[in-house]
Formats: C-alpha cells, structure tokens, sequence
C-alpha cells in the first residue's frame, strides 16, 4: 500500500538536505519518490475573503495612541432564580 509522507526540512550548511524516514519494517525494499519544492517565504497577505479591505491591517497596525480607556458598563441585569 503507498503512504505519502510529507516532510519539512532545512538543508544544511553544505546545501544537502538528509532524509530520515522511518518506515518501520526492517529488510524491505521500498520505492521512493522525492519531489523537491523549495518553500516560499511567508509573507503576510490578508486573502479578500478575511472580510478586511486590502491594505487595512497594514494601515491600521501600530496606529493606536494614547491610554486605552474603558467606559461605564451599566448595570448588571438582575434575573430571576429558575
């Protein structure tokens, strides 16, 4: 039966990326498949379904100055016991 094992690694100094898998079966032989992708680079990208205008966060992040001050909350509604 084929598994697909999806691994993240980071290659090493001397550019070569070592794979250990452990298939847990001794003295067996397996085919092996490797697509090499490299991974992008995050980005902070707010997607148009978030509900967010393009650019909001980045406008509006940081903008914030002086004391953040909470207001009066009224008063607490009394209920009956059930």
């Amino acid at each position: 039966m084929a598994k697909v094992i999806q691994v993240n690694s980071r290659a090493g100094e001397d550019g070569v990326l070592r794979l250990e898998i452990p298939v847990g079966l001794v003295n067996a032989d397996y085919e092996v498949v490797v697509v090499l992708q490299p991974k992008p680079e995050p980005s902070v990208v707010v997607p148009a379904s978030s509900g967010w205008p393009p650019g909001f966060i980045e406008q509006t992040a940081g903008a914030w100055q002086g004391e953040l001050v909470r207001g009066p909350q009224g008063e607490y509604e009394v209920r009956e016991d059930l």
